[in-house]
């Protein structure tokens, strides 16, 4: 007995419908589950800037209202004309340590990075292992030699002092020598042909060819800077040298716990912070999904 082509037909529309019918499902429950993630991102968001605008015994009394009535934006006021700590100029100064050292960064890890994926040296790999070492020793073991050098050159209290200590990372040239030895070696050739040198190469071809993963380090670079703490709270010793962390750390001591005005600083302290990843966001993403050129 054969089957007829109506009846074939209408098994596979009814296939057909049920295809469409999960797919529907599937992205009804994946809308549902990104919906219910972005809540519960945005929630500290929330909760940050409800604080940041109301007053400290809304904040710690027993109800709990969705938004305040009455709007504080004197806190804003508040904060910045606070003698006793400049937050201005801590805002500042995180901004000068952050750009200078992401551009350090960049600059000194991705040479150090290409020299040992591209240039022939007996020694490069032994240079790479003990590259690879650095990772392996605390902080905590570095940090009072670290502080004892700077000291005695005097860069206490001084951008230099913030800067150039944290403008190699070992893990950063990891990174950058692993990414640049998937690079194309042809487009370095055909440079080569063109009389390009390795400066020439790296400048001219490699740098244009992987904005991505520039992109990405700086991003993640950036925030590791703005975000430091220990090390910007024992250089910068005199307050007009604090950075912006150093100084939310302030608003608690002892005695007090000025919540309004911690929160008010944490929310100005973050936009820096937000503007850099809506900014780069396109590029971090294609940075960490790739390591290298299609084709």
């Amino acid at each position: 007995m054969t089957t007829t082509t109506p009846d074939l037909n209408k098994t596979a529309a009814t296939k057909a419908r049920r295809r469409r019918g999960g797919g529907v499902m599937g992205s009804t429950g994946l809308y549902i589950a990104t919906g219910v993630a972005a809540f519960l991102f945005l929630v500290p968001f929330y909760v940050l800037l409800r604080n940041a605008l109301t007053t400290d015994a809304a904040i710690t009394g027993p109800s709990w209202e969705f938004f305040p009535t009455h709007v504080q934006w004197g806190n804003l006021k508040e904060l910045f004309d606070d003698p006793q700590v400049d937050f201005a100029q801590s805002m500042w100064n995180s901004l000068i340590v952050g750009v200078s050292m992401t551009a350090g960064i960049l600059l000194v890890c991705s040479l150090a990075g290409y020299a040992l994926a591209r240039i022939p040296y007996k020694h490069a790999n032994k240079i790479f292992y003990v590259v690879l070492g650095t990772l392996m020793v605390p902080t905590s073991v570095t940090f009072v030699p670290s502080f004892v050098l700077v000291s005695s050159l005097g860069w206490v209290d001084t951008y230099r002092g913030l800067i150039i200590p944290g403008l190699f990372s070992g893990f950063t040239c990891f990174l950058f020598r692993q990414y640049f030895l998937g690079f194309p070696k042809e487009l370095e050739e055909a440079a080569r042909v063109d009389g390009l040198g390795y400066w020439g190469s790296y400048w001219r071809v490699v740098v244009p060819n992987s904005l991505n993963f520039f992109a990405a380090i700086a991003t993640i670079t950036f925030i590791s800077a703005w975000n430091a703490f220990l090390w910007p709270l024992v250089i910068g010793q005199d307050p007009g040298a604090w950075t912006v962390q150093v100084v939310l750390s302030s608003y608690m001591t002892n005695q007090t716990v000025v919540f309004h005005t911690i929160f008010m600083a944490t929310a100005i302290s973050i936009l820096p912070l937000v503007f850099v990843f809506l900014f780069l966001q396109r590029w971090l993403v294609q940075g960490i999904a790739q390591t290298g050129i299609k084709g």
